[in-house]
């Protein structure tokens, strides 16, 4: 009899802990970094004409077109973000979905548990749901750095296939504050 409720404690523990290695699996926040490295990537390989703008504090620049080669430093910000699909992120944010019916998207938002310890202030994944597949069309990301050197802060955008805009606000000790937003576009109707 104690060799058949040993094999049943020892099968009973082999079912709880895949269980929880299954939901662990299922709760793994969106690979953002991976996808905008895809993009990155696609880019790189690819024969769009790549355009830059950029505006300094609303004054407009003239239009340039890059070399393809250039294109990854330009994206540097989105490339550099925290991967949070990485388990030692998992405490230190959370995640939050929710459906808006009346634009037809699907959010997923991270904020950090505690904003001041983190640069990484907002990331969102806007999805237009399809029977066909699920599409991913922009991802949102704020971040922030306070120190003794002033203030940075970056608000981020990547149009899926199309665009990325980093805009770009700094504020030194006894300066003006300055925006700068540089846009990059690559697969983008006029």
């Amino acid at each position: 009899m104690k060799k058949y409720y040993f094999l049943f404690s020892w099968l009973l523990l082999f079912l709880t802990g895949c269980k929880q290695k299954d939901k662990d699996e299922k709760e793994k926040f969106f690979p953002v970094l991976s996808y905008i490295k895809s993009q990155v990537a696609h880019v790189d390989t690819s024969l769009y004409s790549i355009k830059k703008i950029v505006f300094t504090d609303t004054i407009h620049s003239d239009t340039t077109f890059i070399p393809r080669k250039e294109f990854r430093n330009l994206a540097k910000d989105f490339l550099e973000i925290p991967d949070l699909a990485e388990k030692k992120y998992k405490k230190r944010f959370t995640e939050e979905k929710l459906f808006d019916e009346s634009l037809n998207l699907v959010i997923i938002s991270y904020k950090p548990v505690n904003a001041d310890k983190e640069e990484l202030q907002k990331q969102e994944i806007l999805i237009t749901p399809n029977p066909s597949g699920d599409k991913v069309t922009s991802i949102i990301i704020d971040q922030t750095t306070s120190n003794k050197n002033g203030f940075l802060e970056k608000k981020m955008l990547w149009q899926v296939d199309k665009s990325f805009r980093v805009t770009t606000i700094t504020q030194k000790p006894g300066q003006p504050e300055t925006t700068t937003i540089m846009k990059v576009s690559w697969n983008e109707e006029e």
